[in-house]
């Protein structure tokens, strides 16, 4: 692989991303291993937010690097509309078995933006199907994200995220988010205020009356707008009001999934079963682009009631792709045969401890934690939102280490094979950052 320097950036129109600075002073990976990245200049770069929120066994993990390497000598593709690969089946009874049985279907996508406009359309499609076709409206949140297509995106609730693409889809209506900073600041866990604000959905079903709604959708925590963690209670009052009114609760799982929270999914961590839950990112350890949906089975079996033939008109060309199930087998093999959830519930204390020691210092307004993750919110520039978190993220990349930026708020989600000397490099690095932030 080429380690060496482009001669040329300028075709290549970067996502989520400010081109035009990071063009002038490029930040360029060339490899990765176990908790550490290498750049371009071969500095190593220890790996604060597991790539993207989607590596927790750690890079170049050498059995689902064996895994996919054989299988795309084997079976390079195959198609899954009308036929399939034994892989295919093999990966959904083990996510079934790795879910505790709690759904009964997996259906494959290529992404969490995709799983999540799968999982809409399967909410609209199921009440039709039962003779419900009022149910259209769809519920999501404010601070949410659910990728960037447009039923992500009309659901979602970033302002930025929105605001370029027109009145997205019609009759969604939003929860309001759960992050109070003067009631919940410097929280471990679930804060201790908010349940209330779940009884909101209550006032939306009231208003637009509960046969025209079809499902709600958040995230458990929500992770893309700053680690913005549910009030003790609230996904439980979110799930008694779905029930008692027939509406679909369907958890974005993307980023909590697999071991973010130090249990296999945010449902076995809050004791809370929506109706269907999107996942992706650590689904295969990020090796190769999947996304999954899981439904519990009484809504796929409502399809199967249609008379005979294709009973849901949607899909993806590569879908349950033949590499992307061999990552997903080995992925969950690692988790299982290396005690990757032991070892993130071993540590998740230190990792605890660790983030709020820095409380106290300059411009840290709030620390949040939860599992595997950590949330650390700074006080803003005057007239310059976000400009103070992003210096924090070029000087911390400069001094080698990689955190993730939102906002004013640092996120962080390492990998979950970490160890406490990964822990002290981390925060050691991230106080001094903070320390010489203006």
């Amino acid at each position: 692989m080429n380690e060496s320097k482009p001669q040329s950036m300028s075709s290549f129109w970067m996502p989520f991303t400010n081109n035009r600075d990071f063009k002038a002073n490029p930040r360029l990976l060339v490899s990765a291993e176990g908790m550490y990245y290498k750049d371009v200049d071969g500095n190593a770069i220890l790996d604060g937010t597991a790539g993207l929120w989607c590596v927790p066994c750690g890079h170049a993990q050498p059995r689902i690097v064996a895994a996919v390497s054989e299988m795309v000598g084997q079976l390079d593709f195959a198609p899954t509309f009308q036929m399939g690969h034994p892989a295919a089946f093999d990966l959904a009874e083990q996510l079934m078995e790795y879910t505790g049985h709690k759904f009964g279907h997996v259906f494959y996508t290529n992404s969490g933006s995709e799983a999540v406009d799968t999982a809409l359309k399967m909410a609209l499609a199921y009440h039709k199907a039962r003779g419900e076709g009022g149910r259209t409206r769809l519920i999501g949140r404010e601070r949410g994200y659910h990728g960037v297509g447009f039923g992500g995106l009309s659901v979602g609730g970033i302002g930025p995220n929105r605001k370029s693409f027109g009145p997205l889809l019609p009759g969604v209506d939003h929860l309001p988010h759960t992050h109070n900073l003067l009631k919940n600041a410097f929280s471990r866990g679930e804060p201790d205020f908010g349940v209330e604000l779940a009884d909101e959905l209550e006032r939306i079903v009231a208003l637009h009356d509960p046969s025209t709604i079809a499902a709600v959708i958040i995230e458990p925590v929500s992770g893309s707008t700053g680690v913005l963690v549910p009030p003790k209670g609230y996904l439980k009052r979110l799930r008694e009001i779905c029930t008692r009114h027939g509406i679909l609760l369907i958890f974005d799982e993307v980023i909590t999934g697999f071991g973010r929270l130090t249990t296999p999914f945010a449902v076995d961590y809050f004791d809370v079963e929506p109706d269907m839950m999107t996942t992706a990112k650590g689904l295969t350890n990020g090796v190769v682009p999947m996304g999954a949906v899981f439904s519990k089975k009484f809504i796929h079996d409502a399809f199967m009631e249609a008379p005979p033939g294709i009973e849901l008109f949607h899909g993806y060309t590569y879908s349950g792709h033949p590499l992307a199930c061999a990552a997903s087998i080995a992925t969950l093999e690692v988790f299982k045969e290396q005690g990757v959830l032991e070892n993130a519930k071993a540590i998740q204390p230190y990792w605890e401890d660790a983030v709020h020691a820095l409380r106290g210092l300059p411009h840290v307004i709030d620390i949040r934690t939860i599992g595997m993750v950590a949330g650390i919110e700074l006080e803003p520039i005057a007239g310059k939102p976000g400009a103070r978190a992003y210096s924090a993220f070029k000087k911390a990349f400069a001094d080698g280490i990689l955190i993730r930026t939102t906002g004013d708020i640092i996120a962080l989600s390492p990998p979950l094979i970490l160890e406490k000397k990964h822990i002290d490099e981390l925060f050691g690095k991230l106080a001094d950052v903070l320390r010489n932030l203006d």
